[in-house]
């Protein structure tokens, strides 16, 4: 599926944020759009922790924790954070509810049900993958919420010009926010070292890099000789 996304989103861009356009039909505030796109795998996942045998299991709960703390500021703080109001079709709202509800189930049954009981001992905190994984993570939260922050901030209450973002990781990539948001999940599967947390992170950068190539374009035609010929897309030094 990761696969036929990438190759679908390089044709047609996914209709919210500045690709929004009337065409995708039906559509709610953007507010409203991403607490409904975001909020049901939160839910979902502490649901999943709930209802598992294995809810006081230590290590599971700090993978939880982990988790929810992504989808607790994308559900809850960043909708509330969004300047101005512009639309969400409800297709990408649908989509991404599946989509979202989807890894809630893929992460939170390997976490709290496929995986052997005996695969995440106390030890596994203190364990070289959990260690660097969770490092990843937390810095790539950081750069996402940072790079929205600045992305945020390029315009004053009324303006609807675009501008070119600077500072931060937008030095080195053009999409530091959806970079920051690929770190996370890198990070993720790193620190629980399972085959759900690497194929999320597969598709993460199958949603995510043809949009940060669309952008990539669209900045060298709006902002010609502004951009530096070795910002990259979505990885540093690499895309």
């Amino acid at each position: 599926m990761a696969v036929v996304v990438f190759i679908s989103l390089f044709r047609v861009n996914a209709g919210y944020g500045r690709f929004y356009t009337p065409k995708w039909g039906l559509s709610v505030d953007n507010h409203l759009g991403w607490f409904l796109m975001e909020a049901p795998v939160f839910v979902a996942m502490l649901l999943l922790w709930w209802l598992s045998d294995r809810r006081t299991d230590v290590v599971r709960l700090v993978f939880l924790l982990i988790f929810e703390s992504h989808y607790f500021h994308r559900s809850f703080l960043f909708p509330t954070q969004l300047r101005g109001h512009n639309r969400m079709p409800v297709s990408i709202i649908i989509s991404g509810v599946l989509f979202n509800t989807l890894n809630a189930l893929m992460q939170g049954g390997w976490i709290f049900y496929v995986s052997p009981i005996e695969r995440y001992p106390l030890s596994w905190l203190t364990s070289l993958p959990f260690i660097c994984g969770t490092a990843i993570f937390l810095a790539g939260m950081f750069i996402n919420i940072q790079s929205d922050n600045i992305i945020r901030n390029l315009r004053q209450p009324g303006d609807t010009a675009h501008y070119l973002p600077r500072g931060g990781m937008f030095g080195y990539v053009t999409s530091a926010n959806y970079f920051g948001e690929f770190m996370e999940w890198v990070g993720f599967a790193i620190l629980t070292w399972s085959w759900a947390g690497a194929v999320f992170a597969l598709w993460t950068f199958a949603n995510l890099a043809p949009r940060a190539t669309r952008i990539h374009d669209l900045y060298r035609q709006e902002f010609p000789g502004e951009l530096n010929p070795r910002t990259k897309r979505i990885i540093p030094f690499l895309y």
